[in-house]
């Protein structure tokens, strides 16, 4: 293998999406308040999407939008994908008595973008995988623990599988297992062949001629050439990321001197970065402020926030504010613990809720007292690495919603099946699988139906000649499909290409 995307898509190369816009007649970003009202269903087909980027969103800013039940239906091209979204779909739905915010926000970051983890987020994962084991061989299990996933549709060989990966996530032995640092050094030299000594360079141009050119300069160039050389995207605490992130693992099919082998690998992207799925985008604009014609925060500053805000309203069906120094904004549960500074006005108020059975106590005492309220209550609150493993997992309830994993190789054929007739209403395909936008799967669409193709934008070995010759096939591809052209498109600019499918009378 001598590309940089790899042969398995861990993380989208374009930026998260609500999948609602657009279909109750108003879009999110400018959201005036929750609508009562309810419209119809909406079925959601992805397909190729790497992650659960669009899904997790959509369902976050559900609230925003008139109320509906929305079903997804997700099909990948590896079944190490769907593990992956049951994992990142357990962690958003992690309880707050077993997991805080920030907490959550780290780990999601950490797993999503990291070949490296933290020792306590492999514990996790082990720990998680013997929940996932249960859901994946007992239907009953996965309604209780995970009542929105449906594995009813794939195939029993490919819920062994499933099966069979988290057995493999279970496994705490480390030396030999997946030596992840030493897959991506060697997937760097392939890449790079005679360039590899001179790689900081490439890194560097890479960033400058390709990455910084589309818009994308919010991601910073040493966090950026950091992740080329290291593999690791988010170091959100001060922590030592060593142990091997084994939801990355991923087996391929090599020859060699005629001769097929299996091989487990990180097999994915050395090239674009995760940045550009959560962290060039952003709801705030304050994170897009410069200082000296330079940017004041980074793409990690941005996906911190944006996973942050996702899982804030996901949990509370609110918008959620970013605390300021002096104003803090937001419900108080999310906040984290409160440190109280000790001055003469705090231990002043603390004297007046001091029983009268002890009013001779001076001040040196009464710091300490508040002292120690605070630190009780730091304690109430701490979110350590040992809650979220001794907990049982009762995930946050969501209305209304349904994940539906299909079968893989199969998409082509829903077109023969009735109960798939005319259900989409929204589908959407990533840039590697759309060549399976084909005439035969046009039958799935609803009579009005958005189309939505990542462009190749951010795929960074193409030139911009070869990103508008892209654009230019996919938009081909798709009017063979029944679809209409989109009115407006510059291939250098447009994160996706939508399109319109209206069927026709007398189809």
């Amino acid at each position: 293998m001598t590309d940089g995307f790899g042969a398995i898509t861990w993380w989208g190369f374009s930026p998260v999406l609500d999948l609602q816009d657009g279909h109750d007649g108003h879009s999110s970003n400018v959201w005036q308040g929750n609508h009562k009202m309810e419209d119809g269903p909406l079925h959601i087909l992805l397909v190729g999407a790497g992650d659960l980027r669009h899904v997790l969103w959509t369902i976050s800013r559900k609230y925003r939008h008139k109320k509906r039940k929305v079903f997804f239906y997700i099909v990948e091209s590896n079944l190490e994908l769907y593990a992956r979204d049951m994992l990142f779909l357990t962690i958003a739905l992690e309880p707050q008595k077993r997991m805080g915010l920030q907490e959550k926000t780290e780990l999601y970051l950490e797993l999503y973008g990291n070949i490296l983890i933290r020792k306590q987020s492999a514990e996790y994962i082990e720990r998680m995988s013997n929940e996932f084991i249960k859901m994946v061989t007992d239907i009953d299990y996965l309604k209780k623990k995970l009542p929105v996933v449906e594995l009813s549709e794939l195939k029993f060989k490919e819920r062994d599988f499933l099966d069979a990966i988290f057995k493999f996530w279970r496994n705490p032995a480390i030396d030999g297992v997946f030596e992840v640092s030493k897959y991506w050094d060697l997937r760097v030299r392939k890449l790079l062949g005679t360039r590899y000594d001179s790689r900081m360079n490439v890194y560097d141009w890479d960033y400058q001629m390709r990455l910084a050119q589309r818009e994308a300069d919010i991601i910073n160039i040493h966090e950026y050439k950091s992740w080329r050389e290291t593999g690791v995207a988010f170091e959100v605490r001060e922590a030592d990321y060593e142990i091997p992130n084994k939801t990355m693992a991923s087996g391929l099919i090599l020859t060699h001197e005629g001769e097929k082998h299996a091989r487990r690998g990180y097999w994915g992207d050395i090239l674009v970065s995760p940045y550009v799925a959560l962290g060039i985008q952003c709801e705030d604009k304050d994170f897009f402020k410069k200082a000296n014609k330079m940017f004041m925060k980074t793409a990690s500053n941005i996906a911190e926030y944006n996973i942050t805000a996702m899982l804030h309203e996901i949990a509370h069906q609110r918008v959620y504010y970013l605390p300021k120094e002096k104003e803090v904004k937001g419900p108080v549960e999310d906040q984290g613990p409160q440190i109280t500074e000790i001055t003469e006005e705090s231990v002043a108020k603390s004297t007046q809720d001091v029983k009268e059975e002890e009013p001779k106590m001076n001040v040196e005492q009464l710091s300490k007292q508040v002292e120690k309220d605070v630190c009780d209550e730091l304690e109430k609150t701490d979110l350590s690495e040992r809650r979220p493993l001794e907990e049982e997992y009762e995930p946050i309830h969501v209305e209304n919603v349904s994940i539906t994993f299909l079968p893989l190789g199969t998409l082509l054929d829903m077109g023969k099946k009735s109960k798939y007739r005319n259900l989409f209403d929204v589908v959407y395909f990533s840039n590697s699988m759309v060549h399976l936008l084909k005439p035969e799967l046009n039958p799935t669409f609803a009579d009005k139906a958005n189309v939505i193709v990542e462009s190749a934008r951010y795929m960074l070995e193409l030139k911009l000649e070869q990103v508008k010759m892209f654009t230019e096939k996919v938009i081909s591809i798709g009017k063979d499909a029944g679809c209409k052209s989109p009115d407006k498109c510059d291939p250098e600019t447009a994160n996706f290409i939508n399109m319109r499918f209206e069927r026709k009378k007398d189809d």
